[in-house]
């Protein structure tokens, strides 16, 4: 029976799936050369690929641009100050919101910066804020 067992795990985890893996490996390779990846350690191919998901949401916080604002306007000043009581959950949704993705890429960390405007709407209590996530600008009416 153990003779059996094993044989079936085999077949079934490695065998099976032999043919099918080997061609997605071949595709793989093909726009993503092993050599590459070899430099690597798991962790560093990890965030290489997957992007940072541990953030320094005060540095995140220095790297704001802003437009028709300041960062001593009360609007600004409210938006943080709720923005860090978040859970880290909602911060990355914020993140999703603002950028699409709710992962900064590896090499832009310290980098990214995004950039907090005014949309100067007549009657700001009346519109919600927006994001241009092709360009990191979130739309904060006052």
């Amino acid at each position: 029976r153990k003779e059996f067992v094993d044989l079936y795990v085999n077949y079934m985890f490695n065998e099976s799936v032999q043919k099918p893996f080997e061609d997605f490996m071949q595709g793989f390779l093909r726009g993503c050369p092993a050599q590459m990846w070899k430099m690597f350690l798991p962790a560093e191919l990890q965030t290489v690929l997957q992007g940072h998901t541990e953030f320094d949401w005060h540095l995140l916080e220095k790297n704001v641009n802003y437009v028709q604002y300041k960062a001593s306007d009360q609007t600004i000043r409210n938006f943080w100050t709720v923005f860090h009581k978040l859970p880290e959950e909602k911060k990355k949704m914020f993140l999703a919101f603002l950028s699409g993705s709710d992962r900064i890429l590896a090499h832009a960390l310290e980098l990214f910066a995004f950039v907090i405007a005014d949309p100067q709407r007549e009657k700001p209590d009346e519109s919600y804020p927006f994001a241009n996530t092709c360009s990191y600008i979130l739309f904060l009416p006052r």
